[in-house]
């Protein structure tokens, strides 16, 4: 997602789509400052302890430095490699003491959580995709989930890596599922869901061989397997990251026992993701079919952001099932992470199924009703879930990564979106994967499809110190004409020995002072990693916009790393023909980048081609069916050509969803097309 794409501070709006700035290095070993930050520990930790007990939790500090005095207050369960990242044991004390330790960002309780096909690849165009050859060749996707019988048939040998990360631990009543007993295993057999304990569970450990076959499977000389998965010729990063639990209580009653996992697991696992992929191994994507909770928002404070952020810096996508719990207006966590890929569930005659999660946070659909895949034993079974709607979503970037190369992790995703069959329901609009549009282009010829909602980005990543006591400018150079959106964003990256006394302004072309941040005299942090938005509506893009920062105190210094500009302005430039008396739509689809209702200065440029123009009628159609008209038909207009601007108060509709322009020809005898058409927000 959400999921365009930079990486968010926490006080950024609300958004789905995330990913750093162009050149800016990812920062694993920080966590910026919010503005304004709840207390780290919550009433129900403490409620937990209160009777003398202790908790098991995930702490986050600001920086890895911070990790030795947050240790200090219990015992250590869990460390990581590269994350400001600790799980602890911790009493009543343990968690005063990190509620008022200021490297401390937040705490939360380590809860283990459960797990959340022929139809179904043809339902989105993978039949067509194979046939042109895109069977994601070459590519890797990482299924953390409980394990995978690596000898299934249907998997042919293409599981290539393993790993497990399984928690014992008295306390809660789990134990490890790792073949060798251990809490942590790498390398093959560790994540076989026919060894070790997870044998002896019988289909209780086989959600994650399902998914993968779903993915990955292969029916070719199989008896009676599905045809194939979506990406047949893609590689498997299997990581098992479950473990076992026997009493009624964790699996609920007669439902032991089961297998739940825990939030330290994950954070474990896709820390292994990104190790491999530094290390080369083309993974595109994490899949993640698990969760918990009721999310109506964003959830920024989730142990699990900073590593899926990182994932995405680096080019791999973590795609989450939205959750099984029926809820019309939220999912569950990690699906709430901004910068996850979060997936819901359809019938394969593109119904939502019944037990999806929806609404707002929701990034794509995909069948995840009745689908048959692959189980332990070398056989097959037929699953419901949003777990079976996620894959689909990642080996989609294995098939679209070997089609386009070049092309990045997001990059793919605007693709994915942007072909998307857009489904309409009471709480949002969402689009359902169509992988043969977003691979071969809408009409399956092979070629790469003309649109491309992906955002305009522009940068500066010169250094320039900071004089103690001054003032320092940076500039960066627009070249796109039109007006400036309403929703224009400002990444900036500063590090300075006291950022408390720095008051930081964007100037536009013409001079104009928007305001990014004051002084904060008590705001001690050494780093400002934030994205502001700002209304820039009266201002023209084009020109030179200049980030100034006023040192305000004498006694500190340091430099501007770099910033960037983000202008919101999706495309479609897939030429159209407008036949004689006819009607042409073209649609752009707008995930959470601009969250709530649009602007009340929606620009729309057209790009239309046309023998006598003024036959031609122009519209806009927002999510929800209203049509804002833009341009109505002039008979005496006899030019060939329309490249307007149009401005439009569509507050009254929803900004997510699809927007389409619709051209209308309304008398007879000319005929021409619609080369393109932008949207601003």
């Amino acid at each position: 997602m959400k999921r365009p794409i930079w990486t968010l501070a926490a006080v950024t709006a609300v958004m789905l789509f995330t990913a750093v700035p162009a050149n800016a290095a990812p920062q694993p070993d920080a966590v910026p400052a919010a503005s304004t930050e709840p207390d780290p520990v919550g009433p129900p930790l403490l409620d937990a302890t209160a009777d003398g007990g202790t908790v098991r939790v995930n702490v986050v500090t600001r920086h890895r430095e911070g990790l030795d005095s947050a240790s200090e207050a219990g015992e250590t369960l869990v460390s990581y490699d590269s994350l400001p990242f600790v799980t602890l044991r911790v009493d009543a004390a343990g968690l005063q003491q990190l509620d008022t330790d200021p490297n401390v960002v937040s705490v939360s309780e380590d809860v283990p959580v459960a797990p959340a096909l022929d139809e179904s690849t043809l339902a989105i165009g993978s039949d067509k995709t194979f046939v042109a050859g895109k069977t994601g060749a070459g590519t890797t996707v990482a299924v953390l989930d409980t394990g995978v019988a690596v000898n299934h048939p249907f998997l042919s040998g293409r599981v290539t890596g393993e790993a497990c990360f399984s928690v014992t631990d008295p306390n809660v009543g789990s134990t490890s599922l790792c073949p060798d007993g251990t809490g942590e295993q790498v390398g093959p057999g560790s994540a076989d869901a026919e060894a070790g304990p997870c044998a002896t569970m019988g289909a209780v450990c086989s959600h994650g061989t399902h998914v993968a076959g779903i993915a990955a499977g292969n029916g070719t000389g199989v008896d009676g397997a599905p045809r194939r998965g979506v990406a047949p010729d893609a590689n498997v990063l299997a990581i098992q990251v479950f473990s076992k639990f026997t009493t009624d209580d964790r699996c609920g009653t007669g439902k032991s026992p089961c297998v739940l996992s825990f939030t330290s697991s994950q954070v474990k696992a896709l820390e292994k993701v990104l190790a491999l992929k530094r290390a080369g191994t083309d993974i595109v994507a994490a899949n993640m079919s698990l969760g918990s909770g009721r999310w109506t928002n964003a959830c920024f404070t989730d142990a699990r952001k900073a590593i899926i952020d990182n994932l995405l810096a680096e080019g791999v996508a973590t795609v989450v099932a939205a959750g099984n719990n029926g809820y019309a207006d939220a999912v569950n966590a990690p699906g709430c992470v901004p910068s996850a890929l979060t997936v819901g569930s359809t019938t394969d005659d593109d119904q939502l199924s019944s037990f999806t999660n929806r609404g707002a946070l929701l990034d794509l659909l995909a069948p995840g009703t009745g689908i048959v895949s692959s189980v332990p034993g070398g056989g097959f079974a037929s699953k419901d879930g949003t777990s079976m709607a996620a894959p689909p979503r990642h080996r989609a970037l294995a098939v679209l990564r070997q089609t386009f190369p070049e092309k990045s992790v997001t990059e793919l995703e605007a693709l994915l979106l942007e072909s998307g069959e857009a489904l309409t329901y009471t709480s949002a609009v969402t689009p359902r994967i169509q992988l043969d549009a977003a691979a071969l282009g809408t009409g399956g010829g092979g070629t790469e499809p003309d649109t491309d909602p992906k955002l305009h980005e522009f940068s500066n990543w010169t250094p320039v110190t900071i004089p103690d006591s001054g003032i320092v400018q940076s500039t960066v150079q627009v070249e796109d004409s039109g007006q400036a959106p309403s929703t224009l964003q400002v990444y900036v990256d500063i590090h300075h020995e006291w950022t408390g006394d720095l008051e930081i302004d964007l100037l536009a072309p013409d001079g104009s002072a928007y305001p990014l941040r004051r002084v904060h005299w008590s705001d001690n942090v050494k780093a400002i990693h934030e994205v502001y938005t700002v209304n820039a509506s009266a201002e023209d893009a084009k020109g030179t916009w200049t980030l100034r920062v006023n040192d305000m105190s004498a006694g500190s210094g340091g430099e501007i790393v770099g910033w960037g500009l983000r202008f919101p302005w999706f495309h479609n430039w897939t030429e159209t023909p407008i036949a004689d008396l006819g009607t042409v739509e073209l649609p752009i689809v707008v995930g959470s980048q601009v969250p709530g209702n649009a602007p009340t200065g929606v620009r729309v440029y057209a790009d239309v081609h046309h023998a006598w123009r003024g036959d031609l009628k122009l519209d806009l159609v927002a999510p929800d069916g209203r049509v804002y008209p833009l341009r109505a038909p002039a008979p005496k207009d006899s030019g060939d050509t329309i490249h307007e601007w149009y401005v439009v108060n569509a507050s009254a509709s929803p900004a997510k969803g699809t927007w389409k322009l619709r051209v209308q020809d309304t008398q007879a005898e000319s005929t021409g097309q619609v080369s393109g058409w932008t949207m601003t927000f």
